[in-house]
């Protein structure tokens, strides 16, 4: 690093937070029309959220009535036209973190408030919050992590030496735009017809657990989807329960942004009596059970899932931990991750884990960081938060798998390529003789390159 960078960059670490805790609330969701009426205890029921959860225009306006302009809409519509490759479903407790501040009084007020709010940018994404020019980076890939690729049994990926993914159901109970899986995840859109899993639910989940029975190198399951919340708890609980007897395994991590999005799942009776099974034979055979949740912004914690994940907690989980996404106008800011971080820890008892550098999917850039935007954020936010409890920026590293920021081998910013290298082979490379352990690459977003990178990566697009 330069001598002027390094001064620039030391200059930015001083003062840059100020601890203040703030307890958490639940917007009132009665500041919208069409919610005026719906009770506390409509609100509090699963099911209620589940079915008036907004999918379109039309379910949005009945909900907000004519406090959004009309010019949103058309930008929100373009947007599904031509660049969207996750359809829209959004449960009303989503819906009602953003803007929670905003005031209808005066006109286009609440309009703009939603343009500007995080939650609402990667969440409902419109038109114009894609870059006009590079709208997908040419080195983007649907399934940017080969997921499918190294799959030993359909929704099984084995990526790392000792850990797998198991990806149970390929649905949700809300939608974000810039998910990962989105090749596989969700309704097709416009421009994308997503993949499908073939098998059927018990039959796939009886292929996992055999290829694990089977494989007493492999430790630690990262259960998911999808996501659990849309999984029937009574299945769920059947895989867990067989996890469980394999006497390899001895971590179970489920995963479910459904915690932040539709809290009242994981806060039911039902569910948590589940828990309560599943965490107390894990107790007896030493192996630990943790939920993975997904909140990128502080608004999104809310008393409602403090109360969850506190719930989960006393039903016996090790651990509630959070796997955010570091987005471009979300919360890629240490004063943002910090507000995010002091919010999960300090009144939801969920320890902050990991910020990903969003991945190399189409239509993403305007969401993507540069390496070095991740690397300073991730300077900027030591010694505000516990050791335990202070966040890792990864990035994921197409083939190389998850890397902390500053373990980038080389760096060439002006073209905005880093350069990664791992210590062992995934299955897919150790079964193909060309396959090599050396030099991985990830790419910063082309708009953040200096002028000289743009023009190169201009010119050889179009070459």
């Amino acid at each position: 690093m330069d001598t002027a960078r390094s001064q620039t960059e030391a200059a930015a670490l001083e003062g840059v937070y100020a601890y203040r805790s703030r307890p958490l609330a639940e917007p009132d969701w009665r500041r919208f029309p069409g919610w005026r009426e719906v009770t506390e205890a409509e609100w509090a029921d699963p099911q209620w959220q589940r079915a008036h959860c907004v999918k379109d225009a039309k379910g949005l306006r009945a909900v907000v009535g004519d406090l959004l302009d009309e010019e949103f809409y058309e930008d929100w519509e373009r947007d599904r036209l031509h660049r969207a490759t996750m359809s829209v479903l959004l449960p009303p407790q989503m819906i009602n973190t953003m803007a929670a501040e905003a005031s209808a009084a005066r006109p286009g007020e609440l309009t703009k408030a939603f343009y500007d709010d995080p939650v609402r940018r990667y969440m409902l994404p419109v038109f114009s919050d894609r870059h006009p020019v590079w709208p997908s980076h040419p080195m983007a890939s649907r399934d940017s992590l080969h997921e499918q690729d190294m799959w030993v049994v359909e929704g099984l990926t084995h990526r790392y030496p000792t850990k797998v993914l198991a990806e149970l159901l390929s649905t949700c109970p809300q939608y974000c735009g810039h998910c990962t899986r989105m090749d596989l995840v969700g309704n097709s859109t416009p421009q994308v017809t997503k993949n499908r899993l073939q098998l059927k639910p018990a039959d796939r989940a009886e292929r996992i657990l055999a290829h694990l029975r089977g494989s007493p190198g492999i430790r630690d399951v990262v259960v998911s989807g999808g996501d659990l919340a849309n999984m029937p708890w009574p299945r769920l609980e059947r895989f867990v329960d067989g996890l469980l007897d394999i006497e390899s395994i001895r971590d179970i991590r489920l995963a479910s942004k459904g915690l932040i999005g539709l809290p009242q799942h994981w806060s039911s009776a039902p569910v948590l009596r589940g828990v309560e099974r599943v965490a107390a034979k894990a107790r007896a055979r030493g192996v630990r059970i943790a939920l993975h949740t997904h909140a990128n912004a502080a608004q999104q914690v809310t008393s409602g899932v403090a109360r969850a994940a506190w719930g989960l907690l006393g039903a016996g989980l090790h651990d509630v931990r959070n796997q955010g996404v570091l987005m471009r106008g979300v919360n890629d800011s240490a004063h943002d991750l910090l507000d995010l971080c002091f919010a999960l820890c300090d009144h939801a008892g969920i320890t902050p884990y990991y910020f990903y550098m969003c991945d190399m999917i189409p239509n993403a850039e305007h969401w993507r960081v540069p390496l070095h935007s991740a690397q300073l954020i991730q300077r900027q936010v030591m010694g505000y938060l516990p050791g335990f409890a202070t966040p890792r920026i990864v990035c994921d590293v197409p083939m190389a798998g998850k890397r902390w920021v500053d373990q980038a081998d080389a760096y060439d910013r002006e073209l905005g390529v880093s350069h990664w290298s791992k210590s062992y082979l995934t299955p897919l490379e150790a079964a193909d003789p060309d396959a090599h352990s050396g030099s991985y690459h990830y790419y910063d977003p082309i708009d953040t390159l200096p002028l000289s990178g743009q023009r190169w990566w201009r010119e050889t697009r179009q070459g």
